[in-house]
């Protein structure tokens, strides 16, 4: 029976703002996605992302269109042949593996091969601000063992110190998103290394880490804005030691699980991830994250409200979704 699909856009405030390199932003503009088949329904739900040309009014109204075309949700596989990676093609491939658990009644765990799920350690995230301020906000998160650190490049080195002198006992990561040069490259992965960080994410734009290859660095160095499916890992398995695997680049659950285990059989350590969304996108991460290197899952603890029924965080971890939010 055909699928019947309905589209919305929907926007979840934040706490507080939310910092990078690029910008700050004060909410969640998320696309979500009902599919229903007469019998069951499935949920997915994306988070656009400027950095490669998407909207939520863009990605609403791929969508939409895609939903004119026959047999295009037929099936992931449909799905996956007729729109391109991205945050479309996420929403839509997440929707169609819960509607396959939910009418099936076999939950998307067991359906992916990734059963039996438990409690995931993820990061918690501490927006871009002065040294002093991200040292105050990591001692205040004496709940969260694991911490990442957005930078932005000036200054960077004192907000990594300041980090590690106020949480000595804490798991650190960091994520630049791009934001450092050259110049910078070398010094600041030392700084890394001397204040205990166990990674960095994309130090360098994605047009120039190519400088990576052949650096010699004692902080692994991940992967981010430089590799989105399995396409691209034989050009970043040279010059990165992991991979951040978000669905919203990969498309979908489908190309993340089938990405995961390339770049694993390629030698390289795996970050599961996500955009700043609700429940509804970290609950298929979830099911990649078993057995990730690190997860950075914790986009709803940075909103002021989320979904309901939502996913549980307790002292850091990250429990399995509730089978009526997804799955």
């Amino acid at each position: 029976m055909p699928v019947a699909l309905s589209v919305s856009i929907e926007r979840f405030p934040l706490k507080v703002p939310f910092v990078i390199s690029r910008g700050a932003k004060t909410e969640a503009a998320v696309v979500a996605v009902t599919l229903t088949d007469g019998a069951a329904a499935g949920r997915g739900e994306c988070t656009p992302y400027a950095r490669y040309g998407e909207t939520p009014d863009s990605v609403a109204a791929v969508i939409e269109r895609l939903g004119s075309v026959p047999d295009a949700l037929a099936s992931r596989e449909a799905l996956a042949n007729a729109l391109a990676a991205g945050a479309a093609r996420n929403a839509l491939d997440c929707a169609l593996w819960d509607l396959e658990a939910k009418a099936s009644g076999v939950p998307a765990a067991w359906r992916a091969g990734l059963a039996p799920v438990g409690g995931v350690e993820t990061c918690f995230t501490l927006s871009l601000d002065a040294p002093e301020a991200m040292a105050a906000a990591a001692g205040a998160a004496r709940a969260h063992r694991l911490l990442k650190l957005k930078l932005g490049g000036d200054g960077d080195i004192d907000r990594m110190a300041a980090v590690r002198q106020a949480r000595p006992d804490a798991r650190l990561v960091a994520d630049a998103n791009e934001a450092w040069s050259d110049d910078m490259l070398g010094p600041f992965l030392a700084a890394a290394a001397e204040s205990g960080f166990e990674l960095i994410e994309q130090p360098l734009p994605a047009d120039a880490d190519w400088m990576l290859e052949g650096l010699q660095h004692s902080v692994p160095v991940c992967a981010d804005e430089s590799v989105h499916t399995r396409a691209d890992l034989a050009e970043v398995m040279h010059r990165y030691d992991a991979v951040n695997i978000k669905l919203d680049k990969a498309g979908g659950l489908t190309e993340a699980i089938a990405m995961a285990d390339a770049a694993r059989a390629a030698g390289l350590k795996v970050m599961v991830g996500s955009m700043v969304a609700t429940s509804l996108a970290v609950a298929p991460a979830f099911l990649l994250a078993q057995g990730a290197d690190w997860v950075d899952l914790d986009g709803p603890l940075l909103l002021a409200r989320d979904r309901e029924p939502s996913v549980t965080f307790e002292a850091g971890l990250l429990h399995p979704p509730p089978a009526l939010l997804w799955g």
